[in-house]
């Protein structure tokens, strides 16, 4: 840790003269990848940053959880040096297939129009598939090394701080307490992630399935020439306490129906998990003193893999903003916060319209819509323009969402 005394640039000294209790600049709550993106970003700006936590559970079981980062997100993971560089951990994906399904013989899929998308150039990827578990690491090594972050878990008094960022997810306790509404539609989807090993190597395709009330999402692990994939199936509630109840074996199956047997036989690894869907967004985002960043301030369905790219864009806004504030304009400043807000808003409105009118769109029964929605998907994969705006849009590379 650095030496305790004032900041530099006139910004507030680190005791409280009355009580003598150290005061931070800022305090983010929550040590999720999120929050802790925030706090190496924040610490390079020579900020005093505390990292509220929640002490690890030994019991806890692997995280199983695998995620979709686009060009913008790994960008800011690597300029706080937390990319997970060998490719085993960070899969780049090559393609992108997308298809209409409805259920043929024996619940087995036919493709009634499907999407294709390449990566535009050798050695760009569309995106990076990333495990949970070794990003995690990789930011946990990166805060061992970086002054300027101490780290408290919630049993500790909440610390004082000028602005006060709220990370800890959609299920935040802090957020209704800091005067900051959460409305939410609940979609009657349960999400089930896995780990399967296939029988055919994968060959850094990105697959995905939808099959009318169920989406199939197949992500590779491993690198290109990898054999293991995570899985994100989103079914309604009932079939999922079903799926989960599945011996491995019955689970690994029904998945290889669902897909078609895509890449062969498949063994599962682990238990699945799964969690219910919503689409959420908090209503404001900032107080004075307070803001919110991720996904306590937005959650949207995980169809088109851009959780926690949302996520990050917000970590990456909030940063410019609190680094071109005027040296007269705390950081808890309520004009200043609401740069950061209306920046947010158009992108998050725009991304969580986008998931939730594709989800509608997919899920719809009636023969007419399925019908034009095929077409759209055929015209797609024909006018290549349209494809390189839509590879554009999930890159990041354009206007990051």
């Amino acid at each position: 840790m650095p030496a305790e005394g004032p900041l530099r640039q006139g910004r507030p000294g680190l005791y409280n003269a009355r009580t003598m209790s150290t005061i931070y600049d800022v305090a983010i709550l929550g040590g999720g990848i999120v929050g802790r993106t925030l706090a190496l970003l924040l610490a390079r700006e020579r900020l005093r940053v505390a990292l509220v936590e929640a002490p690890p559970r030994p019991d806890a079981e692997p995280d199983i959880r695998a995620y979709a980062l686009n060009a913008a997100a790994r960008a800011l993971l690597q300029e706080v040096r937390a990319w997970p560089d060998e490719p085993q951990l960070a899969t780049p994906v090559r393609t992108m297939w997308v298809a209409d399904a409805t259920d043929g013989r024996a619940g087995w899929p036919e493709v009634a129009a499907a999407l294709r998308f390449d990566e535009p150039a050798p050695g760009e990827p569309l995106a990076w598939i990333v495990d949970v578990p070794a990003l995690q690491q990789r930011l946990e090594q990166a805060l061992h090394f970086q002054h300027g972050v101490r780290r408290l878990t919630v049993e500790a008094p909440p610390p004082h701080a000028a602005l006060t960022v709220v990370c800890e997810g959609r299920h935040s306790t802090t957020r209704a307490a800091a005067g900051m509404a959460y409305d939410t539609v609940a979609y009657p989807h349960t999400a089930i992630a896995a780990r399967l090993r296939c029988q055919r190597p994968h060959g850094a395709v990105a697959r995905q399935w939808f099959r009318g009330d169920e989406i199939v999402a197949l992500l590779p692990l491993d690198g290109p020439d990898g054999q293991r994939v995570a899985l994100v199936w989103s079914v309604p509630h009932a079939r999922a306490a079903e799926m989960l109840a599945l011996p491995g074996a019955d689970f690994a199956a029904a998945l290889q129906t669902a897909c078609g047997e895509a890449l062969g036989s498949m063994t599962l690894e682990g238990r699945p998990v799964g969690w219910p869907l919503q689409r959420s967004l908090a209503r404001p985002w900032v107080r004075p003193g307070w803001a919110l960043a991720g996904d306590a301030a937005h959650a949207m369905h995980p169809l088109a893999g851009q959780g926690l790219n949302t996520g990050l864009a917000d970590v990456a806004e909030l940063v410019r903003v609190l680094r071109a504030r005027e040296y007269w304009r705390g950081l808890g400043d309520l004009r200043l916060l609401r740069r950061y807000e209306r920046a947010r808003a158009a992108p998050v409105a725009a991304m969580l319209a986008a998931t939730d009118a594709l989800y509608g769109l997919f899920a719809h029964p009636d023969a007419r819509v399925a019908a034009a929605r095929r077409w759209g998907l055929r015209a797609v994969d024909r006018l290549e323009p349209l494809k390189r705006w839509f590879i554009q849009q999930a890159a990041g590379s354009t206007a990051p969402v």
